[in-house]
Order: structure tokens, then sequence, then C-alpha cells
């Protein structure tokens, strides 16, 4: 599997989510949001940037803990398993890509109007179809030349729009009139609450940069704070922009408005104050397309990488490292959506199936910390743990009945199709053991046959900490471990440890047994209550290797005052004299970890173990 390149950084992050947010929900959204709630819109985005807010917490977590390609597909798959992963999928993919198509059409629009404005020119249905295909064909092409150029396109793109949005509110700001505020609440509570549903679409897209994940350089810092900032400086530019809007345009007039924002730019601007802010809404449906085409298409993809789909789709260009059979297939359906599609009922249905997403989102942040597996470490973690996740549920559910019939038709309808094609063609390929099958084993205390899920989360925390294995790391990854349930005297263990240790060596079990007996009579081992380092010298050259040891109920050592429950046995030849006093530094470093102890006992079988050593935070040893 050739992986995608890291190219992006916090600045990358960024953009991608906030020209993810900056689109039809601040440029055409707030005329019809005023229809519902007049000058209370304000709260009502105020009250929708809340709601995300579980949403940010949870894609942020379990992207620092899993950053790779296909976001909530994959938080998904790793937690639900595989027919909840084919429905998050597809969803993803579908409701990601309908609302960049949906953004190019706003785009489209938006230009027609201008070009009607300034040169009079009245453009034909099929002339704006043809931009929107040229379009959607150069945002492909971009996609698959370089995530790095489009990135540099998305913040160029996004710099410019936050400076027009800055620049409208500083002049605009002089030109508000308080008497446009009179009957603020005048639709009262239910109605700002219901605009608020209407409106936190607006705010869907800033998840979807955990798509990227893979690609981001130090996921651990900078995809929580790129999605931080996104969300704070977007909502403080929809808010003032909003205020603005409502304090300078006539409510009336703004109710029927399809360009309510250069409507209010035209009060203190005039026309040339309509045309700048008209051309920052196309710059915003532009980064909402190119940006929504970048991360639609790493769903497929990584739904192919793990044989959910056909493994064409997660084929990576080996010049430009990017899927790029994935992003012709989201560009293509694009402009199919667009050239034969009625999208209005069909972005409703995305939404719905957005919304059902975040849900399952919040859900696997709790499955993935019930399910205690070792190698869940995120480097973000949600706040407010579990509390803010089950409300969000809630508010979350709720916002989908008020979607309507259809849409929950339709959304049912998709679940079917992804059973579906679970039965026919998933379930044979794939035995992956979920997160949640994790919970089952530990409340049923019954043992997984299939668990691949911690020892998948090790290789990709080892990638993500750009951990370099030493030889230390080697041997464990080979090492015996043994896993003791009863109470047992030392002496009876070091002759399995020596049993164990002569066949790997190539010596004598019964030497290895008497010098384990006279290295702990000249000195015992224990070097600190409960853990014991026993280690000696074996005859040959170039000869060295570890064994680990659990004993949940303790090893009685005769001149230790507690049983030893954690032991890390070395033995080495002469020449390994050297290598055998840094294996001592690396295991000294590994048992001052913080909660090391507990780990050890929560590791559910002796991979755990080996999983718990191969993670740890101390220095590699890089010399030969």
């Amino acid at each position: 599997m050739i992986k995608l390149s890291k190219q992006l950084g916090a600045l990358d992050v960024f953009a991608v989510a906030a020209g993810a947010m900056i689109s039809s929900g601040l440029f055409v959204l707030p005329a019809l949001a005023f229809q519902k709630s007049g000058p209370a819109v304000i709260l009502s985005y105020l009250f929708a940037s809340f709601l995300i807010i579980p949403s940010v917490l949870s894609k942020a977590e379990l992207s620092t803990a899993m950053p790779r390609a296909g976001g909530t597909y994959f938080f998904v798959e790793r937690s639900l398993g595989p027919i909840w992963g084919v429905f998050s999928g597809l969803a993803s993919w579908f409701s990601l890509a309908l609302k960049s198509a949906f953004a190019v059409v706003g785009m489209a629009v938006l230009i027609e109007i201008v070009v009607h404005m300034v040169l009079s020119i009245q453009l034909e249905p099929w002339h704006l179809k043809v931009i929107v295909a040229f379009c959607c064909i150069g945002f492909t092409v971009l996609n698959i030349v370089s995530v790095k150029l489009t990135s540099r396109f998305q913040v160029l793109l996004v710099g410019i729009l936050l400076a027009i949005l800055a620049f409208f509110v500083l002049f605009g700001s002089g030109s508000v009139e308080a008497v446009r505020f009179k009957g603020f609440m005048g639709k009262g509570w239910s109605a700002v609450f219901a605009t608020a549903g209407l409106v936190f679409i607006s705010f869907g897209g800033l998840t979807k940069v955990a798509s990227i994940a893979e690609e981001v350089k130090h996921p651990g810092r900078n995809l929580p704070f790129g999605m931080v900032m996104a969300w704070f400086v977007v909502t403080v530019f929809y808010i003032s922009v909003i205020i603005i809007t409502v304090g300078v345009v006539d409510g009336k007039e703004l109710a029927v408005n399809y360009a309510p924002i250069s409507l209010a730019a035209s009060k203190f601007m005039g026309l040339p104050g309509f045309v700048i802010l008209a051309l920052a809404a196309v710059a915003a449906f532009v980064t909402t397309a190119n940006g929504g085409i970048l991360a639609a298409s790493r769903s497929p993809m990584a739904m192919s990488r793990d044989q959910l789909l056909p493994p064409l789709l997660s084929r990576v260009s080996s010049r430009f490292k990017t899927p790029h059979i994935s992003i012709l297939l989201t560009g293509g359906f694009m402009i199919t959506a667009i050239v034969f599609l009625e999208l209005e009922v069909l972005v409703k249905t995305a939404s719905t199936l957005m919304l059902i997403l975040f849900i399952l989102d919040n859900a696997s942040v709790i499955i993935m910390r019930e399910s205690r597996i070792q190698s869940y470490r995120p480097r973000f973690k949600s706040p407010l743990y579990p509390y803010v996740h089950i409300a969000a549920i809630v508010a979350y559910s709720a916002l989908i009945i008020d979607m309507g019939t259809v849409p929950l038709m339709i959304t049912a309808c998709f679940i079917g199709l992804s059973a579906a094609w679970y039965w026919l063609y998933v379930c044979r390929r794939v035995s992956r053991a979920s997160a949640v099958m994790h919970i089952v084993e530990r409340v049923t205390d019954r043992e997984l046959k299939t668990v691949t899920l911690e020892d998948e989360l090790r290789d990709i925390l080892l990638e993500r900490d750009n951990i370099i294995e030493d030889r230390f790391d080697e041997l464990i990854r080979g090492c015996e471990v043994l896993d003791i349930q009863g109470e047992e005297k030392a002496e009876k263990i070091f002759r399995q440890v020596s049993a164990i240790l002569a066949k790997r060596l190539g010596t004598n079990e019964y030497v290895l047994f008497e010098k384990f007996l006279h290295r702990e009579a000249e000195g015992g081992t224990v070097v600190q209550p409960g853990f014991a380092i026993p280690h000696i010298v074996v005859e040959g050259k170039n000869k060295f290797d570890i064994l680990l040891v659990r004993a949940r109920e303790g090893i009685i050592f005769p001149h230790a005052p507690d049983p030893v429950r954690i032991m890390f046995v070395l033995a080495g030849s002469k020449d390994e004299r050297n290598y055998h006093l840094r294996a001592l530094m690396a295991i000294a470093q590994i048992a001052q970890e913080k909660h090391f102890e507990q780990r050890w006992f929560a590791a559910r079988d002796t991979q755990g173990l080996m999983n718990l050593i191969l993670l740890s935070t101390r220095k590699r040893d890089t010399k030969p």
C-alpha cells in the first residue's frame, strides 16, 4: 500500500476547515433564516456554532488517535464494525460530494448575477451548467496533481475571503441602525432554536478536515489547533457579518434576497460593494467545492484499503502521491449530480446523513474509550466525557427528526443499501474485530478470536509519533512472554524461564537455572516493590535475549517483602555487556512512565504487553 505523503500543516488544516464552512451558510442562507426568526437570527447562528462543538472535540480526539484517510469512515469502522463502516464511508462521501456540487452551483448563480448587473448579459441555463462542469474538472485536476498545491490554493482563497469579510465588518459597522433590531425576539425562542437547526449545517464542513488527517504533519498538534481556530474565527465572522447585514438592510427586503451579504454591502458601498461581496461569495463556494473534493475522495480510498470497496479505488498515483482514481470518481459524481439531478432534496438528505455521521462520531469516542484498548492514545482528549457526547447525540437526533419525512426515508434506504453491500461483498473479505467487540469481550468474559485493532492502532501511533524502532524494540517484538495467573515461587518461575531461554540462546537450561539462583543469592534483582529485573551472563558470543513476565497474584522472592508482579528477564553473552547496560536503562525509562503499572495489568493478552512497551515514550537508542 502506497501511503499518502504528509504535506499539510496547521495553516492548511485551518484553511480547509474554514473554507468548508464559509459558503451558502453565510452568503445565501441568512435570508431564509431571517424569514423564520427575524433579527434573532443572530442568536440562531450563535447556538448553531455551539451545537457543533461536541463533534469538533470528538473529531479532534479520534483524528489524533487514528490519523488516517477517511475520517469518520475510519473511526466508525474501527469502533462499530464494518456494517456501520460501509454506511459511514458511503454517507460521508455522498454528503460531501453533493454539498460540494451544490457549492459549485451557487458559485455559478452568483457569477450570473454579477454578469447581469455589470454587463447586462443574461446567461442561459446551459451556459451555467457548462461553467459548473468545467469548474469541477478544474478542481478535480488540481486535487490529482498535488495535495500541497490544492492546500496552497485553499489557503490563498480563504485568506482573500477573510480579508474581504473583515473589510465588510470594519466599514459596515458604522452604517448599522439600531431601529432594525426592533422586535428582536418577536418570533419567540422556538423560532430561534428551529432556525438554529436550519443553519447548523453551515458549520458542518468544519469536521470534514479529519478525512485528510493522514496527510497532516504532526497531527496530534496541528489537527486540534487548526480545527478549533477555524471554528473560532469563522464563528466570529458569521456573527459579525449577520449583525451588520440585519442592521443595514430592511427586513422585508432581506427576507426575499438570494444574495443578502452582497445586498448589505451595496447599502454602504454601492454597486462596487455588491460586486466585491459577490466575488467573495464566489471565492467561498470555490473553497467549499475544492476542499470538498479533497476530503470526500479520501472516503472511497480508505474503504478500498480495508476491502470494503474494490481495490481499484485505493490506488495512489506514484507520481503525485494522490488517490487519483478516487478523486476522479468524486469529480465525476459531482458533474453528474449537477447536470442531471435536482439537488434541493438531495442536499437536505446529505444534511440528514451528516447529522447521523455526527452521532456516530460521538458514539465512537464513547466506544473507543470504554473498549480500554491500550493502543488508543489520542494526543487530544475531548473534555467533559461522556456527558457532552451523550448530549450531542440527543441534540442531533432531534435535528434529524425536524428534517422531514422524505430525507428520513432516503436515509433509511441508504442504510439498507449499505447493509446489502456488506452482505454481498464485504462480509467474505473482512474479519476485523471492532472496538465494540472488545467491550462485548470484557462484559461476557469471552476471548476474541480475531484481534487486529490493537496492533493496527499501535502501528498508527508509531507512525504518528515518528518512532524509529531500535534494537530493544526488535527484541521485544520477538520475545517470549509468561502471563502467570496464580501466586508462584521464584524458583519455579526461573525453571520455566531457563527452559525457554535455553532453546532461544542455544545453551543448557540447567546452567541458566543455576545462574539465575546464584544471581539472586549474590544480590536481589528486585529494583522496586513488585518489579524485578533478573539478568545473567551466558556463554558464547553475540547472544542477547529478553523475556517478559506478568504475575497478577505475584511471584514470591525469598528476600523481597512484596510479591513481584512485573519482571523483565535479561540474558546475554560477555561481548554484549555494553548493550546489557543500554537495555537496563531502557527498562528503567519504561518503568518510570506515568500509568505504566496500571496499563501493564490492563493489557488484555501477551501481545498487549508487548504493545505497551513498543509504544513507550522512552528515548530510542540509535547507536549501533
